[in-house]
């Protein structure tokens, strides 16, 4: 059988759901992975974002265009778009992880039709990978997004069943009674289901406009602004502070960015429950160049 031969059976073995590969291991670093999976972790995009290019047929593995469930291991040559995804990649690298204050008439997109600005024109040039957008702000919505190379980081802290938390800082025309403050903490009846804030806390205002901190655990298309408006309350500002354990520093300002430290990141990797290297790099790969 022809090299050729042997590579084009190995990946049809792969691809076989009656017989599934091993997933890696901790003792077998180098065993068979999910492609979607190892494209993602070398941060070319999200998982669904892989397993939409996979369809569209914008993938090959040695020569072939890859099909959905499809597994490699590290002889296995990867494509996307013709050009080769780093592989394998040194597990003992951290991902970078930035996080950038979001300023109103900014989208969170690559391609625009309307040609507004996109949040990542602004972003320093990644090697090797792209960066990757934690969740969404709204056009009209201002502050904390995150933004990091690892496709495993972005998929567990955007999975629903991980429900981080999102805070916001939000000013409205009025002032909540208490009985508005009950409602959006027990429960309103959006048109997409049921919502509600974990926490609301006052924060003081003045005049016509007043202040309030904001909790809950999903990210649903301009949900804090409808869920207000459920109340009969108009939103005039919305900021998002923090997500998860990360915090939109004061220091941050609008339009401006900070790439978390790698002990920064070693913690966020530990809070999300994935794996962080027992011997931390002194320093990132591109530090080197700058």
């Amino acid at each position: 059988m022809t090299a050729e031969g042997s590579r084009r059976h190995r990946t049809s073995l792969r691809t076989d759901k009656l017989s599934p590969q091993p997933e890696a291991t901790e003792d077998d670093p180098q065993a068979s992975q999910k492609l979607q999976k190892v494209l993602a972790a070398a941060g070319m995009g999200s998982r669904r974002d892989m397993e939409d290019w996979i369809s569209q047929g914008r993938v090959t593995v040695n020569g072939e265009i890859a099909i959905l469930g499809a597994r490699v291991d590290a002889q296995d040559r990867i494509l996307i778009d013709r050009r080769p995804v780093r592989w394998p990649f040194d597990e003992a690298a951290l991902p970078r992880v930035l996080i950038y204050h979001k300023p109103e008439g900014e989208i969170v997109t690559r391609d625009d039709p309307k040609a507004r600005k996109t949040v990542f024109e602004s972003l320093p040039h990644v090697k090797n990978g792209k960066w990757i957008a934690i969740g969404r702000l709204d056009y009209n919505t201002e502050g904390l997004l995150i933004f990091t190379t690892d496709g495993a980081l972005a998929n567990r802290l955007m999975h629903p069943g991980f429900a981080v938390e999102r805070e916001y800082a939000v000013r409205i025309m009025g002032e909540l009674t208490r009985e508005h403050m009950v409602t959006l903490t027990t429960g309103v009846t959006l048109d997409d289901g049921e919502a509600r804030f974990e926490r609301i806390m006052e924060e003081g205002g003045d005049n016509a406009n007043r202040w309030y901190r904001v909790v809950l655990r999903e990210g649903r298309n301009r949900e804090v602004r409808r869920m207000f408006a459920a109340v009969g309350m108009m939103v005039s500002r919305l900021i998002r502070v923090r997500f998860g354990m990360v915090n939109l520093p004061a220091r941050v300002k609008r339009g401006q960015m900070l790439e978390l430290e790698l002990s920064q990141v070693a913690a966020l990797l530990k809070w999300a429950g994935l794996p962080v290297p027992e011997m931390l790099p002194q320093r990132r790969p591109e530090d080197k160049r700058r």
